[in-house]
């Protein structure tokens, strides 16, 4: 612990160094020092049980960082653009989704019909809308407009499994909405894009459903047969969060250093603007969950499910557009800062547990961590 507590000292020191040298106009020189805070944070809070948690996204705000000070190396090497990686990523971290599902994954729709349309409905309706409507109040340049549409439109998150999970939530349920709304991806999400997006710019609403269909469905169909016949390989069953993991963090290094003077512009609007659309996502699905007389921890679920999109797949749509440095900043900067309220959220329903009449709590098994997304 102490060890942890000096590493978080170390940070403390860097960011009053940081303070310092922007204050007195130095902030060439505060750049690396902002680095050193997040790497000391992210190591800092592996000490901590609260703090855990938010860890790995202190490491993306570390290499984040890393790109705005340094994008030259994250642009290109030796001719080969770095943003040709971000679909093959996404297809890996899609294959290893499917390797861990399973028709069970499918049966909350018969057994729970009326939360999964609700979730589902709430999810595919609401996000895109508060999307565009966000997009219009900040009146963003039309690429990154689309761009916030594009995070808004897209399926549950990854990570809203294990969130659900730590918030004594239904995660029966989080399991159903996160592979039913994936599986409707290549549908809705084209269809908002084209209604709303296009409104900011040109949308093929056919080309993106390929594009979804080749880095989701193609991928996690080859990870289900992966299962089927090898019956969840344990190598794999370890290695497969590492990697997806490390993908999305590369992901979004990619990008931020494709669109560092845009987000160097227009940053802390996107920051206001992805907290607004995260909130409002979790306050309507818990409230529109509990006016449908649903229970407190099938209300949980539906508030995280609808309140967290895969940012992943919206960076890679934004690559097979070339427009990842314009298109793709809104789910770069969506994707570490859903991770952080969705587990601030979490926790904060751990210590609270369910207290529905008539309604037993379930032992639960963990969740296997597939990636905090982005």
């Amino acid at each position: 612990m102490n060890y942890h507590k000096i590493i978080l000292a170390v940070g403390g020191i860097c960011l009053i160094a940081t303070l310092v040298l922007i204050f007195n106009g130095n902030i060439s020189i505060a750049g690396p020092l902002i680095i050193v805070f997040f790497v000391a944070i992210a190591i800092g809070f592996r000490g901590f049980t609260f703090l855990k948690g938010f860890s790995y996204s202190m490491m993306i705000f570390a290499a984040v960082t890393t790109a705005l000070n340094f994008p030259n190396y994250f642009v290109e090497v030796k001719g080969f653009k770095l943003t040709t990686l971000i679909t093959p990523l996404i297809q890996l971290i899609m294959f290893g989704m499917g390797t861990k599902m399973g028709l069970k994954d499918f049966a909350g729709v018969v057994k729970m019909p009326k939360a999964v349309f609700i979730g589902l409905t709430g999810h595919y309706t609401v996000m895109p809308l508060i999307g565009f409507a966000l997009a219009r109040a900040f009146n963003f340049p039309p690429e990154i407009a689309a761009g916030v549409v594009l995070i808004g439109s897209m399926p549950c998150g990854l990570a809203s499994n294990v969130m659900s999970y730590l918030a004594n939530a239904n995660l029966a349920l989080a399991i159903t909405l996160t592979a039913v709304s994936t599986l409707l991806a290549p549908f809705l999400s084209p269809l908002w894009m084209k209604v709303l997006g296009g409104q900011f710019i040109e949308v093929n609403a056919l080309a993106m459903m390929w594009d979804i269909c080749k880095m989701v469905i193609v991928p996690i169909g080859a990870g289900l047969l992966f299962n089927h016949f090898f019956k969840r390989s344990k190598w794999l069953g370890k290695a497969m969060p590492l990697v997806s993991m490390f993908g999305i963090a590369f992901i979004i290094v990619i990008i931020t250093a494709a669109g560092r003077n845009n987000l160097l512009t227009i940053g802390p609007a996107l920051i206001l603007c992805s907290l607004i659309h995260n909130s409002s996502g979790y306050l309507f699905g818990y409230w529109i969950g509990r006016l449908c007389a649903l229970s407190e921890r099938d209300s949980r679920t539906i508030a995280i499910e609808v309140g967290m999109q895969n940012g992943g797949l919206a960076s890679g749509l934004a690559k097979e557009m070339g427009k990842a440095a314009t298109l793709g900043l809104a789910p770069a900067v969506f994707g570490p800062l859903m991770n952080i309220t969705g587990s601030i959220l979490a926790s904060y329903w751990h210590r609270k547990p369910p207290t529905d009449k008539n309604q037993k709590m379930k032992q639960q098994t963990s969740p296997e961590l597939m990636i905090p997304e982005t």
